[in-house]
């Protein structure tokens, strides 16, 4: 599906029935659509969304800023023909979701995040996360990561560290990612000037909407203890440890997640 937005045509495609929720993606849709397992995708009616710039939808990445990214799904969900929306955004594109959360609260029901950080920079998340690798993890997760990025190309990095990103540091990551389609531009521009001095924290006052913080105990990308003393700190937020997850818990554990999930929207009334 398509819809005309201003100096863009953004791509969705659509998965499941039941309340909307929109899926976040800034490398295609297909990767995604392969990671909402049942019963996750038996809550919902899951609308992936290519961000301007990404893999079918047009538009320049130099575009977007946060309230842009507002506007975009705002169409999208008049598109659809709906008044209300959740939303999913997985690691940095958590941040998107919350932002769009937080300018259209008439418009968001839910904004439920996994391996979220609360705070966007990649440098100082990147010395975080090898911190906490280093104490963390097992002497066959470093080895194995070792292996990795000795051996495989830097094309494949997101392959290399499985040790980093799952729980089973061995899982087979290719077929998730063999469709994805990495626009170097969407990608830096949504890890840079995008987000690179957002804090969930400022302004918190205004992000009225319900946020689901979810991480996972094995997640080394954006580990599980920035999040200490945060979620309290918000209006309505929160959060969940998912024990035998990495940085996709809604992927290795469906059953858990969607669990977790609908207790959280059902106290939402």
């Amino acid at each position: 599906m398509n819809v005309s937005v201003q100096n863009a045509e953004l791509y969705y495609t659509i998965k499941g029935d039941g309340p909307v929720c929109l899926v976040l993606s800034s490398i295609g849709t297909k990767p995604y659509e392969l990671q909402t397992l049942p019963p996750l995708s038996d809550l919902f009616r899951f609308i992936y969304v290519d961000l301007r710039g990404g893999e079918r939808s047009t538009g320049d990445p130099s575009d977007l800023t946060f309230d842009v990214i507002a506007a975009d799904l705002e169409a999208i969900r008049e598109d659809l023909g709906v008044e209300r929306v959740a939303i999913l955004g997985h690691s940095i594109l958590g941040a998107l979701a919350i932002e769009y959360g937080r300018r259209c609260p008439a418009s968001v029901s839910h904004v439920i995040t996994a391996g979220t950080p609360p705070r966007g920079g990649v440098a100082s998340m990147s010395a975080l996360s090898a911190a906490f690798f280093e104490e963390d993890a097992s002497e066959e997760r470093k080895r194995l990561l070792r292996e990795n990025l000795a051996t495989m190309p830097q094309n494949q990095i997101l392959r290399a560290q499985t040790p980093m990103r799952f729980f089973d540091p061995r899982f087979d990551v290719a077929p998730l990612f063999a469709e994805a389609v990495y626009r170097p531009a969407l990608l830096e521009r949504i890890l840079g000037p995008l987000t690179s001095e957002w804090d969930i924290t400022a302004g918190a006052s205004s992000l009225r909407v319900p946020v689901f913080l979810a991480h996972g105990r094995y997640d080394y990308i954006v580990p599980y203890h920035v999040w200490d003393g945060i979620a309290e700190t918000l209006p309505n937020a929160a959060f969940r440890l998912f024990e035998r997850s990495g940085h996709q818990p809604f992927f290795e554990e469906p059953d858990a997640f969607a669990a977790a999930l609908e207790e959280w929207m059902s106290s939402q009334g």
